[in-house]
């Protein structure tokens, strides 16, 4: 998990079950200073994607609650994809794309390798299960993953 601010922390606690509700995982927020003031963003993910309508639905069932919070008063409030390449950190995220390929890359070598691209199986207990091409398996500490982002074919 990304460390956040003081007001984007809040802001999470108090959207976090509003999305679940709908839905959607609340994958992180951000509170940041931009050149058209503060910008306050929800970084949103399902299984599939997310879609504009998606982001949408999510702006106007959180605005009002972030708007009932006296110490968040953002200049601007948006709701994004968290992206493609967004990296991996948690449980939650390894078992959202299970099923799917992820580029891997270790701190340590495994069989020589620091880096490698292999199907999500899940996630438990702070490790992930993966499957190589040729059946393998391997199951990692996520603590041992030193970047996992999906990957992608064009």
């Amino acid at each position: 998990m990304a460390k956040r601010s003081k007001v984007a922390q809040e802001a999470f606690e108090l959207a976090e079950p509003v999305v679940a509700r709908l839905g959607f995982d609340l994958v992180d927020c951000s509170y940041v200073k931009e050149a058209r003031g503060m910008v306050l963003t929800l970084y949103i993910d399902k299984k599939g994607g997310i879609g504009i309508d998606d982001c949408e639905t999510v702006s106007r069932a959180v605005d009002p609650v972030i708007d009932e919070a006296a110490s968040i008063d953002p200049d601007f409030f948006e709701v994004s994809s968290p992206g493609l390449t967004r990296p991996l950190e948690t449980e939650r995220d390894y078992n959202r794309y299970s099923g799917e390929k992820v580029d891997i890359s270790l701190y340590q070598p495994l069989e020589g390798k620091k880096t490698f691209t292999a199907e999500i199986k899940g996630a438990e207990d702070g490790k992930a299960t993966f499957v190589f091409d040729n059946g393998s398996e391997v199951t990692l500490s996520l603590e041992d993953i030193a970047k996992a982002v999906r990957h992608i074919d064009f």
